[in-house]
């Protein structure tokens, strides 16, 4: 009852207005545009400013179908809210308006918009004086395209066509609005141009309404498109601009005949020689790689495995011209490529005059040792090990024993690592003996001692040794070692002497003589023999009773000191030395409390005393 009473009174009230010909002045702003991603909500605002009071204002909102026709959807005044139904927005809108003095916004929210969603919105503000305006708003829509999937043609594509031969396809599929499909080769874009590029695409719309694009490539392809990347990129718009996806990249296989092959030797990677194993590759420019076959100098064929030929062990003899040739396709025209092939070499090294050398003490020698060789040589000449001379030729001058041995020279090429070879020659050199001088000629011995006499000779050939004393020839032992001969005499001194060594051979003799002094040892105090042992024993006792008597001895001093009876202290003491011979010195000590008199003798017989 108070609604209708307010909603007449309302009513008289405008009315009344009309009838005097007042009209409040309605301002309504809108955006121009408002864009959402499909299936979010979409605010539209209204803005509107008025001289009236909110309570008295009419507020419709309208959306506009593609023919232009205009369809209610809501309607407020004072007294009501209506949503229309039967309308593509029933359930899926809210109003809400928040008025102030003279102004306020009406905001529709458009619920889990749909591609039909994207139409003009609408909003009339109207006074109930007669006062009104309205503003308009375009609502967009946009959904993001699944990622491209391109597809190549899997299969050799032939470089001569006289037209355009199919590439590959790219789609994007589910996008709104339309999205656009751009070609790439070696990231540069692809566009129709005629007998050379052609670009067809094919749009499909599903239920939904979404959009699914399909492009197909062709293009005339050269040689040079072997090996490049194609992809597609598919552009599309999304809120407040635009967005881009790329496809992955695709390779195609180009056919064309080779027109050239190139021979070339694979290994190793270094000057060759004689015993390398050496591989030659040959390939062509065209695709795929053409069947080849090998040929040496003298034109015959080489078994080879995939365009590669292998030579095991090689020499100097497989130097020179190699070929591998195929047949144009489509001239039938042989096709050919060379290249040389240079096997070094080191042949055996040759010492000269001879291998086996014969000189004189004194002489000289100049031995050669030569190798031929492709490569510049280096020779070293080693002994026992040891380097002796560089060159090729070994210079000795004035030989002696110590020269002879076996001489080795090594011939190396020091371009090429592993290129060497070797050869030796050994040297003897004859002479007369030489005696290796002993530490002494002159020795000192004991009468009726042994002494054993050494002496070691050398010379070529190899010398004889004997021993000679007083002029007749002493028995002696001999060896032969590695660079003469050891020999040597055991000599029983009895008196002085000489003993002589003598070494000689057909070449001459040398002779070393020896010393010998007799050393006749001092003569001793007969003593009794004792064994071993027991002379042992009898030095311990002697020893002990030694000690013991000096133990008494010094008792004795020590006691007599004590008492004032040596070296001028007091007391009665009575020191006699009476005359003695040279051999019997007699000394009498006495004491007061002892009354003892202790007499020692000294190289004479012991004498009594008074007790």
């Amino acid at each position: 009852m108070a609604l209708r009473t307010k909603t007449a009174l309302l009513v008289g009230l405008l009315f009344l207005l009309h009838t005097w010909g007042v009209k409040a002045q309605v301002k309504v702003e809108m955006e121009d545009r408002v864009e959402v991603t499909l299936g979010t909500a979409a605010e539209i605002p209204c803005l509107y400013t008025t001289d009236d009071g909110f309570g008295g204002l009419i507020i419709e909102w309208f959306y506009l179908d593609p023919a232009g026709k205009q369809h209610r959807i809501y309607f407020q005044d004072p007294t009501m809210r209506i949503e229309e139904t039967n309308s593509q927005f029933t359930g899926r809108i809210k109003v809400d308006v928040t008025p102030s003095q003279g102004s306020g916004q009406v905001l529709l929210r458009v619920l889990e918009t749909r591609l039909g969603d994207e139409v003009d919105f609408i909003c009339l503000v109207k006074s109930l004086t007669d006062g009104n305006d309205q503003g308009k708003t375009q609502l967009r829509v946009f959904e993001k395209p699944a990622h491209p999937i391109i597809k190549s043609v899997d299969k050799d594509i032939w470089f001569n066509n006289e037209e355009p031969v199919k590439i590959g396809s790219c789609e994007a599929k589910n996008g709104y609005p339309r999205p656009n499909i751009t070609w790439y080769k070696d990231n540069t874009p692809l566009s129709n141009v005629p007998n050379e590029v052609s670009v067809v695409s094919q749009v499909a719309t599903g239920s939904s309404g979404l959009f699914s694009v399909e492009s197909e490539l062709s293009l005339k392809v050269v040689k040079e498109d072997q090996g490049s990347e194609f992809y597609c990129e598919v552009n599309y718009q999304i809120i407040g601009g635009f967005g881009m996806l790329e496809s992955e990249k695709k390779k195609i296989r180009v056919s064309y005949p080779s027109d050239e092959v190139n021979l070339w030797v694979k290994s190793p990677k270094r000057d060759i020689k004689e015993g390398d194993t050496v591989e030659f590759e040959c390939l062509g420019n065209g695709n795929p790689q053409p069947l080849v076959t090998f040929r040496n100098r003298e034109m015959v064929e080489l078994n080879a495995i995939n365009n590669v030929l292998e030579l095991r062990n090689v020499s100097r003899l497989d130097s020179g011209l190699y070929e591998c040739v195929t047949t144009h396709i489509e001239t039938f025209e042989e096709v050919v490529g060379n290249t040389t092939l240079f096997v070094n070499y080191l042949e055996p090294a040759d010492v000269s005059p001879e291998e086996t050398l014969t000189l004189s003490q004194g002489a000289d020698l100049n031995q050669s040792c030569n190798a031929l060789s492709s490569l510049k040589t280096h020779t070293v000449w080693m002994k026992n090990g040891v380097k002796v001379a560089t060159g090729n030729i070994l210079s000795l001058r004035d030989v002696v024993y110590d020269m002879a041995g076996t001489y080795e020279c090594m011939v190396t090429v020091p371009q090429l690592v592993g290129m060497e070879t070797s050869a030796a020659f050994q040297l003897i050199v004859e002479g007369s003996p030489e005696i290796s001088e002993p530490q002494s000629t002159s020795l000192e011995q004991a009468v009726e001692s042994t002494v054993v006499l050494t002496c070691r000779a050398r010379g070529n050939p190899r010398p004889t040794i004997t021993w000679r004393s007083a002029g007749s020839l002493v028995d002696s032992q001999s060896n032969v070692t590695e660079d003469g001969v050891l020999s040597w005499v055991n000599v029983k001194v009895s008196s002085d002497l000489n003993v002589s060594c003598h070494a000689s051979n057909t070449n001459g003799n040398v002779e070393t003589l020896y010393s010998i002094k007799a050393i006749v040892p001092p003569t001793d105090r007969p003593a009794s023999t004792v064994g071993t042992a027991g002379g042992s024993g009898v030095i311990i006792a002697v020893l002990i009773i030694c000690l013991l008597l000096l133990a008494i001895l010094g008792s004795v001093l020590y006691f007599l000191y004590k008492k004032g009876k040596i070296c001028g202290r007091s007391g009665k003491q009575d020191l006699t030395k009476e005359k003695t011979s040279r051999d019997n010195i007699v000394v009498e000590m006495k004491s007061d409390n002892t009354e003892e008199a202790v007499l020692l003798a000294v190289n004479g017989d012991k004498k009594s005393g008074d007790q």
